[in-house]
């Protein structure tokens, strides 16, 4: 028997810090116009020392399931996409499995920056296709304020920290859920965007580092490449997608590739404003908030991209 890899619920978790433009304009040489303007960013969330990437990931995940009306042991597999584990080893997704009390399964994560919980889909994709899972909890988690140069205004006022799950499911080949996932990557594009050091959950002897006006560039292209994939797949076109749902990097951004797909601005879901970028917890983040305000609905069509650093990039389709 074949399968199709069905949403079931999602659930988030922010830091309680918000922090807005002015507050880091006191420590910083910036102003909430210049941040605007940039970028679109109103205010982040911080996490604060006992937010580990853990603790905001099974919080979301609990969140998660709670809204899909699943157990933890009904799940046989957790998969966290982050760029901010606690500790090298072991995976922060075995924390996160022992913290919802699970007694079976697998729990790994994956590296993939900005990209993470594309890659964390299609990875989940390909367990339920081959049978290996029926239930598996995606999260993607950051706690990016532990890698940021605090005296860099181009870096610092960009991110931020929080977390974001879906739970996917095993169902049939021929009804709703992930219709495909295209994923890239270009090492020798690699130094555009990196940490010079490492990060964990006590400690940081690294900063993210980022060449903004290439990275930029980078985007367009390959995001828009990375739609168009998408969509010929599956024998799609633009105006078959009812909801866009972006990494959350940057609102020029989001507003072009909106453009590119002819969508109104409502049919894009934006939370760069008030969560900044929360690198691989934005995509979940925003697609919960959709599906709990009701924005989001069973039968759309749901459009999912993003770029990190790598490079790496790339799409899914969900058909809800």
């Amino acid at each position: 028997m074949s399968f199709r890899s069905t949403f079931l619920g999602a659930g988030t978790y922010l830091p309680q810090r918000v922090v807005s433009n002015d507050e880091l304009a006191r420590r910083v040489d910036t102003s909430d116009a210049w941040i605007r303007e940039r970028t679109g960013i109103g205010q982040r969330y911080l996490a604060a020392p006992h937010e580990t990437c853990a603790v905001m990931a099974a919080a979301a995940a609990r969140a998660a399931l709670s809204s899909a009306g699943v157990d933890a042991n009904e799940v046989d597999a957790v998969l966290l996409a982050t760029s901010t584990p606690d500790q090298a080893f072991p995976a922060t997704a075995v924390r996160v499995q022992a913290a919802l009390g699970m007694t079976g399964g697998f729990a790994f994560d994956l590296s993939a920056a900005c990209s993470g919980f594309i890659y964390a889909l299609s990875v989940t994709d390909a367990l339920i296709r081959s049978g290996q899972a029926r239930t598996v909890l995606v999260i993607g988690a950051e706690v990016f304020s532990r890698l940021l140069d605090w005296q860099d205004r181009a870096t610092c006022v960009l991110f931020g920290d929080g977390a974001g799950a879906v739970v996917m499911r095993a169902g049939p080949a021929d009804g709703p859920g992930l219709l495909s996932t295209h994923l890239h990557s270009e090492g020798s594009t690699g130094d555009l965007l990196y940490v010079d050091g490492w990060a964990g959950r006590d400690e940081a002897t690294g900063h993210l580092r980022m060449n903004g006006r290439e990275i930029f560039r980078h985007a367009v292209s390959k995001l828009a490449g990375a739609v168009d994939e998408a969509l010929a797949a599956n024998g799609l076109a633009y105006a078959d997608v009812d909801w866009l749902v972006p990494h959350q990097a940057n609102k020029r951004i989001i507003d072009g590739m909106g453009r590119k797909l002819g969508l109104p601005p409502e049919r894009v879901v934006v939370t760069v404003d008030r969560h900044a970028n929360t690198s691989a917890a934005s995509i979940p983040l925003a697609f919960a908030e959709a599906i709990g305000d009701g924005r989001i609905r069973p039968g759309d069509l749901v459009l999912m991209e993003a770029l990190g650093g790598g490079l790496t990039w790339g799409s899914a389709l969900l058909r809800l």
